[in-house]
């Protein structure tokens, strides 16, 4: 009864908070609440005993929506109004619809499809998780660290695109400007 209970409470809360995130108008409430989606699909994979799989989304989904976060508060003017301007709604159509074949063939084709057991198999003598970490650092160690690189690179990169965003509107301001803000910071 627990679980049928909890599962739907997080279907719920999941459903609910990406639908916030889609619909509003606030860039820091959408990714607060894509956030907060991310932590509670992580829910759904501690519920079904898979506690590596539910760390796994809490650390690289959530920690990449909490890197958009702060990209997102860099870079976005979170004071004025945003107006979208909607140009060709067949462009528009055409890749919702492309989306939705996408999403219903990533559905069918593993119910049609081979035994992924089979081809994919496990050894049994070691863990799930270090048959993960081995195949990850061994196998795919390059494009692992390629991508904390390039990671590094962006966040760098945003952090200098950022500072330089505020050395501009600070020229901007005239010198009785400048010292009547240094002289509220100092007081």
């Amino acid at each position: 009864m627990f679980e049928f209970l909890a599962f739907y409470l997080f279907a719920f809360l999941t459903v609910a908070m990406f639908y916030i995130t889609v619909t509003t108008s606030h860039s820091l409430y959408a990714l607060t609440a894509l956030a907060a989606g991310m932590i509670f699909i992580s829910a759904f994979y501690f519920m079904l005993n898979a506690d590596f799989m539910g760390v796994v989304q809490l650390i690289v989904y959530a920690g990449a929506v909490m890197a958009l976060y702060s990209f997102g508060m860099m870079f976005f003017d979170t004071t004025r109004e945003i107006h979208e301007k909607k140009s060709n709604s067949t462009v528009v159509f055409g890749l919702g619809v492309m989306a939705t074949l996408v999403t219903v063939a990533m559905i069918v084709v593993p119910v049609l499809g081979v035994n992924i057991e089979a081809h994919y198999a496990i050894d049994p003598a070691i863990g799930n998780s270090q048959a993960i970490g081995l195949v990850l650092f061994t196998k795919y160690l390059v494009p692992f660290e390629v991508a904390a690189v390039m990671l590094l690179v962006a966040m760098i990169a945003g952090i200098v695109l950022a500072s330089k965003k505020m050395d501009e509107s600070y020229s901007e301001l005239s010198e009785e400007e400048i010292d009547a803000k240094e002289a509220e910071g100092i007081a």
